[in-house]
């Protein structure tokens, strides 16, 4: 009898292609759900775990047989990473992967705040067509309107190129290097940005410069007729001052698919305004999306168990722990 088949977990569902790329040399489990009870239960007898969902901060110290975890994506922020380091567990992401869905995901909330979308959807649902209709009458264009990218990375960068070249709008961006922006992208500080937006699309990752970036202050510099759009990390937005700026209409609306806290509760105050379309961070989720990240997690997974070093490698300061690991 040969070794025993090294486990990889999914903590969610991936594309049919890197799941039979992962199952020619390793037993593939999937969870059931996403919950941090479930993945602790499966992770025990996991060697890597493949996520698209927050690990629990426990993970390291109830399966401390795990050798590797890769995101499905590029959100760390879903990883105890200082713990994972510390344990000599490899972590690997997909950069890019996902760029182009998460930019047209964008550019879908501009239009759907824009033209009252769900409002009216919803009103044609419950109300008279000619009440429903009414609601079409705030509708906005976004041809010469201003955008404001808080992050220019790739997917900002296809952000800022279908909003420029597709719409004919004005594009402010905002990094911390706004020196290197690419061309058609106005370099700003995030106050001007703020301050002249029609709408803010937030794509930066957290960092601890970036954590409540946007707050009660920052939010009152933005237009009374601003939206905004959160499809980077929930913590960069303090949610409790955008409830606050959201139910004092300070602002127009928001779209959010990331929050501060990564499940929202059945009570959430989010799920009680009107001026507010929640999504269950999917921006990323496409069937073309899915096939590329896929394919590419599944690559950096079998490498990492095979003692080999990722292409994406997150932590390097844990190589010399895993490779005595091994």
């Amino acid at each position: 009898m040969g070794p025993a088949l090294k486990t990889v977990l999914l903590t969610d569902p991936i594309a049919s292609e890197g799941e039979r790329l992962l199952s020619e040399t390793l037993k593939v489990v999937q969870a059931p759900d996403s919950t941090p009870d479930t993945i602790r239960r499966l992770a025990k007898d996991a060697d890597g775990v493949i996520i698209r969902s927050k690990l629990p901060d426990d993970i390291f110290e109830v399966a401390p047989r795990l050798k590797a975890v890769c995101v499905h994506g590029t959100g760390t922020d879903l990883i105890p990473l200082a713990s994972a380091t510390a344990r000599g567990v490899l972590v690997a992401n997909v950069p890019g992967a996902n760029a182009q869905t998460v930019a047209e995901y964008c550019v879908l909330a501009m239009l759907m705040l824009a033209r009252n979308i769900m409002n009216i959807t919803s009103a044609l649902r419950t109300k008279p067509w000619d009440e429903a209709r009414r609601l079409g009458s705030v509708a906005q264009e976004l041809d010469g309107a201003t955008v404001g990218v808080v992050g220019v990375g790739e997917i900002g960068r296809r952000v800022a190129k279908i909003c420029r070249d597709g719409f004919s709008m004005r594009v402010l961006g905002n990094q911390r290097r706004i020196d290197r922006l690419p061309a058609g992208v106005e370099g700003v500080a995030l106050e001007k940005l703020l301050g002249e937006s029609d709408y803010v699309i937030v794509t930066c990752p957290l960092t601890p410069e970036t954590r409540h970036l946007v707050n009660a202050r920052t939010l009152g510099l933005m237009k009374k007729s601003a939206w905004i759009v959160n499809v980077g990390r929930g913590a960069v937005i303090d949610e409790k001052a955008l409830v606050d700026a959201l139910k004092k209409r300070q602002i127009a609306g928001a779209m959010l698919d990331v929050y501060e806290h990564y499940r929202l509760s059945p009570d959430h105050e989010l799920l009680k305004l009107d001026n507010v379309i929640l999504t269950p961070h999917l921006a990323g989720n496409t069937v073309a999306a899915r096939g590329r990240a896929s394919i590419a997690a599944a690559g950096e997974m079998l490498r990492m168990l095979a003692g080999e070093r990722p292409l994406n490698l997150v932590n390097p300061d844990a190589w010399e722990a895993a490779c005595a690991r091994a």
